[in-house]
């Protein structure tokens, strides 16, 4: 199988109609894997693949509009039908399974145990499925963040999650086939202190000229800016061809 990059959603910081928040799937080397679980694109999944066959889910973040839709899928696959043939890998940060189980008023985790494998993320993890390597860099967001690099049978995505300019993002996507990145803000605050949180147009288009990468996708505009806007800016600083992310297109990487 080659790899493969659907994307489920890509709004920021809330869904809209037809747009979920940040959610992609990721298949490749006879892997699926559900990467960021936004608002909304636990039900954009569906479309796609089963559910309860995923190979693992991968959560760069916790905030909200990155993996709130977790809820959603334990809702699925403890009480809706779904039940996966054995616990899911999750693959986050480390307080990913209390935050969830928060939300049943449960004190401990256990209780999850026959639906999610919660695996804490760090800097440089790195975990094989079959013929999908992914591999986690921490990455500048003012919280515990990483960015993903899934490589298989020789094609690379590299993944920003949500990260300001840091040398880490550089590396990561560096000589990627697909840069898959956010560009959230229109411009840095005036005197905002580093490190800084999300990125311009301008930074995703530096980042993916300075890894040399041969695409580069354009995700999470935030409400400052359009997605044509984004686009368009990030692809002049780029100077390689620079695509929109688009709820339901599958990319081959």
């Amino acid at each position: 199988m080659p790899l493969t990059l659907t994307v489920l959603g890509t709004a920021s910081p809330h869904p809209g109609p037809d747009r979920p928040c940040s959610g992609h799937l990721v298949s490749g080397g006879g892997a699926e894997v559900w990467v960021d679980a936004g608002p909304g694109t636990f039900a954009a999944l569906q479309r796609h693949t089963d559910p309860a066959r995923l190979t693992a889910i991968w959560i760069s973040h916790l905030h909200a509009d990155h993996s709130a839709d977790l809820l959603a899928a334990a809702y699925a696959f403890a009480f809706g039908g779904m039940t996966p043939p054995a616990p899911i890998p999750v693959y986050a940060p480390q307080d990913c399974a209390r935050r969830l189980a928060g939300f049943f008023g449960r004190p401990d985790v256990g209780f999850l145990k026959g639906v999610f494998d919660f695996r804490a993320l760090y800097d440089g993890h790195e975990v094989r499925h079959w013929n999908l390597r992914l591999t986690a860099r921490a990455v500048a967001h003012g919280t515990e963040a990483y960015g993903l690099r899934a490589e298989c049978q020789g094609s690379v995505l590299a993944y920003s999650g949500d990260s300001g300019p840091c040398a880490a993002l550089t590396e990561l996507a560096a000589g990627a086939d697909l840069f898959l990145c956010e560009a959230d803000i229109d411009e840095h605050r005036d005197g905002e202190q580093a490190p800084q949180v999300h990125l311009t147009p301008e930074d995703a288009g530096r980042i993916a000229c300075d890894a040399r990468v041969r695409e580069l996708l354009i995700t999470h505009v935030g409400p400052t800016l359009t997605r044509a806007a984004a686009t368009g800016r990030a692809a002049v600083a780029a100077g390689r061809p620079t695509y929109a992310a688009v709820e339901g297109e599958t990319r081959t990487v």
